[in-house]
């Protein structure tokens, strides 16, 4: 069973949120901001997207993320988590209740499965998602991409998958 872990940052309504719901089912441990953390830590100051390349990494270490809000992330400061081996995620809609259908605003749930997906672990993936009403929609939609993800060399592969099916599906729109 792969390491799975939050930053709560407090941001967020503990009720609704998705990340507090993990952490309440036991699917995974909340660590203070000052704890070390050295697997792949999800965050949206990442410099590089994740890829099947972490996968090696997130079997030792873990895979984890930072539980803040969409509304206020451009003012949040990160400089505690900048040590942390930090990844974007690539490209996906959210199904989530709050931000249905939008690009890249996925929660806490979303992006630890979405994470867990593209690095190879597609059951994980779904026993964190499963609890959650939205939460095969989620797999649903994304399914595609996903696998692209997961079939990736790298985060350049990644890269170039994402904007070849934007490009594409942007065409077909037009």
């Amino acid at each position: 069973m792969i390491r799975k872990i939050i930053y709560d940052i407090g941001q967020c309504n503990r009720k609704i949120c998705s990340g507090q719901k993990l952490i309440r089912a036991n699917k995974v441990v909340m660590l203070d901001n000052k704890h070390r953390f050295g697997g792949i830590l999800l965050s949206p100051k990442g410099t590089q997207t994740i890829s099947p390349i972490d996968k090696l990494l997130i079997e030792k270490q873990g895979i984890g993320l930072i539980d803040c809000s969409w509304k206020k992330v451009d003012s949040t400061d990160f400089k505690l988590f900048n040590r942390c081996k930090n990844r974007l995620l690539p490209f996906l809609v959210a199904a989530n209740p709050v931000n249905y259908g939008k690009a890249c605003q996925l929660n806490c749930v979303e992006a630890l499965a979405a994470g867990l997906y593209i690095c190879g672990f597609v059951d994980e993936a779904y026993n964190i998602i499963e609890e959650f009403s939205y939460g095969n929609e989620f797999l649903k939609i994304n399914y595609e991409l996903l696998s692209l993800y997961k079939d990736s060399r790298d985060s350049a592969d990644v890269i170039e998958k994402q904007n070849k099916y934007l490009k594409d599906n942007m065409r077909q729109r037009t």
